[in-house]
């Protein structure tokens, strides 16, 4: 199918490129509000995120046009899928929407950084720059003092930004992204039901927190998800590394506009010193010749 000419393609991605990261910022408001007032567990949130996400991802595999593979699969791939969204239920269950969607994002982006330095790529010193920037604006975040968010909270969510990062490296270059989300999602399922099988005495929820649940899967990241693999076909690497800047942010105004939650100093610096650290390092890397 040829792209057209003019402005509508631009528009068609802009648009889809700000639906997606609607939803990636709507996956920490609406799990944030849904353990805030008690109204599910975060076993059972992740439980049906997951089996949410699977089924709405399986319903959209099939219904799509074109002929699907069966997709790659990688059960480490699975593995850190539920990793991710175990680790990110129970880290907010103390962490505010902003403070936790920096700390995963920061997690995410400096794991994959690493991942690129071990791998042989070179930084040049603007780079460097902003990986220490970054690195220090997230200890600065969650080092002791009187604002900063719980230990326990920040020190889960890294996990669940270090586990995204690497699921995110494990799906470079698949043949069928969304066939292989949605595998990956189906397998995490199993793994996430064993995990309610040790937290079972402190299992409850009511509509609310089932809901609340229901749409971060099958909407925030099941629909969220195929929205944004359509935007990326528009969009270059450096620009869908940049644009995701914007989710912390997204995630800290729903907070203060949706949860009552305070946008304190040391976010507000952690996140100039985090997103603008990353910003330099995608910048310097865009901008350097391929030999």
């Amino acid at each position: 199918m040829h792209e057209a000419r003019g402005g509508l393609p631009a528009l068609h991605t802009i648009v889809l490129t700000a639906m997606a990261m609607l939803a990636f910022a709507a996956n920490s408001l609406l799990c944030r509000l849904a353990l805030q007032q008690g109204n599910i567990d975060p076993t059972s949130f992740a439980n049906v995120r997951l089996i949410s996400g699977a089924i709405a991802l399986a319903v959209i595999v099939r219904l799509r046009s074109e002929r699907s593979s069966p997709g790659h699969v990688d059960w480490l791939a699975a593995a850190m899928l539920f990793a991710y969204v175990a680790f990110f239920s129970f880290a907010y269950l103390t962490l505010p929407a902003g403070t936790g969607a920096l700390i995963l994002f920061g997690a995410v982006q400096l794991t994959m950084f690493s991942a690129g330095l071990r791998s042989g790529e070179r930084f040049g010193p603007v780079a460097w720059l902003g990986f220490t920037l970054a690195v220090a604006g997230l200890v600065y975040l969650v080092s002791p003092g009187v604002a900063a968010p719980p230990f326990l909270g920040s020190a889960l969510m890294a996990i669940a930004g270090v586990a995204w990062g690497v699921y995110s490296l494990r799906g470079r270059g698949v043949a069928d992204a969304l066939a292989t989300t949605a595998g990956n999602f189906a397998r995490a399922v199993p793994l996430a039901l064993a995990l309610s099988v040790l937290f079972v005495a402190n299992v409850h929820a009511d509509a609310v927190g089932a809901a609340l649940a229901i749409a971060s899967g099958a909407l925030t990241s099941g629909i969220g998800y195929v929205i944004w693999y359509a935007a990326l076909r528009k969009l270059s690497s450096m620009r869908a590394a940049t644009v995701q800047l914007s989710v912390p942010l997204i995630a800290a105004v729903g907070g203060v506009a949706f949860l009552s939650e305070a946008i304190t100093p040391r976010l507000a610096a952690a996140s100039v010193a985090i997103l603008g650290g990353i910003a330099l390092v995608l910048t310097s890397r865009s901008q350097r010749p391929r030999p």
